[in-house]
């Protein structure tokens, strides 16, 4: 049996005889930690996790790119507020516009100062790598809507502008595992594709124009002996099984109120994946009293466990949620099955 934090969240993800679910609070807002401090006496945030016993970092690399002159690998995408807003492709109709862009160099990182945080994490599993959320990136450069209208009418333009993002994500994270070895643990990475009723776009579309580019960061996280892990909030159960085929060996962050995503019926896909989050944050974790908390983390481990991280099913948690919450979803989950 596993006695570790990190021993236990990759057997977990593996499917292993494990002794109880794991266990991680998330990623709180930054405005949330004060409250979180003066409730459980704590000086640090790191503190918190400690008394929370935390069994996840979950740190991106992102921060390793340094583009010239300070310039971020994807400045200001869109022209205007909002998803739909015009983006620097949104009139492209041309191939070779695409290539004459100014796409960020994959020669400008510098991984230095994550490699060491990571270093210094002590006994938690380590889930990290770019985030390589490709997929958001290259809707607002298109703006949302004429991101998904030019699937149809400009396929070939939505194809390069698309390889040009994850040839970044994929370089950077190959020289980022290269570097790491041993100290990472799980490549995490996100893109939601679903809304709080359904996926995005149609099978088909997902089929042609994202899937392949998702496989290739998912064979690239296994070829560095990383574990999978993909953040994909709303209603994803019509794309679950191809994410599993594509390799992803665990699933976050389970948006409990979203079409299909109850633990009930996830319980389907049990034995074929991991799961990482579960327990609702938009309504219960908010206004529920810390008896129905556990309540509900006892339901979530009975239908998803025993390859479950109990976390949010958000992981942002805002400071609406309130700490003594998240303490009845830390002691449920740290009891033996």
């Amino acid at each position: 049996m596993p006695q570790s934090s990190r021993e236990l969240i990759r057997s977990i993800i593996n499917g292993e005889s494990v002794p109880r679910s794991g266990f991680w609070m998330g990623n709180p807002h930054q405005d949330t930690w004060p409250s979180y401090r003066a409730f459980f006496k704590a000086r640090t945030n790191e503190e918190v996790r400690r008394i929370l016993r935390d069994d996840l970092l979950w740190l991106p690399s992102d921060g390793g790119y340094h583009g010239p002159g300070g310039r971020t690998a994807f400045p200001n995408p869109r022209k205007g507020e909002g998803l739909s807003a015009g983006g620097v492709f949104s009139d492209c109709e041309s191939v070779d516009e695409v290539e004459a862009y100014p796409w960020p160099g994959t020669g400008d990182f510098d991984f230095s100062e994550v490699i060491a945080q990571l270093r210094a994490a002590g006994d938690v599993y380590r889930a990290t790598g770019m985030w390589s959320c490709f997929y958001h990136i290259v809707g607002d450069m298109f703006g949302m809507e004429n991101y998904f209208i030019k699937m149809y009418t400009h396929p070939e333009v939505v194809h390069a502008v698309t390889k040009h993002v994850v040839d970044f994500f994929l370089a950077g994270t190959e020289q980022f595992f290269r570097e790491a070895k041993d100290e990472a643990d799980g490549f995490f990475f996100g893109n939601d594709f679903g809304t709080q009723r359904d996926i995005m776009i149609s099978p088909e579309a997902f089929q042609e124009f994202v899937f392949p580019y998702f496989r290739q960061l998912t064979q690239l996280g296994h070829a560095w002996g990383k574990q999978v892990m993909l953040h994909s909030c709303g209603a994803i159960t019509k794309v679950i099984p191809d994410l599993i085929a594509m390799g992803v060996d665990a699933l976050h962050p389970l948006q409990a109120c979203a079409a299909g995503m109850n633990a009930e019926n996830l319980a389907q896909f049990r034995g074929k994946v991991a799961f990482c989050g579960g327990i609702d944050t938009q309504h219960l974790l908010v206004h529920g009293t810390p008896d129905e908390i556990r309540a509900d983390v006892y339901r979530v481990r009975r239908e998803l466990g025993p390859c479950l991280i109990v976390s949010p099913s958000h992981e942002a948690l805002l400071p609406n949620v309130p700490p003594e919450n998240v303490l009845a979803m830390s002691e449920v989950a740290h009891l033996p099955y």
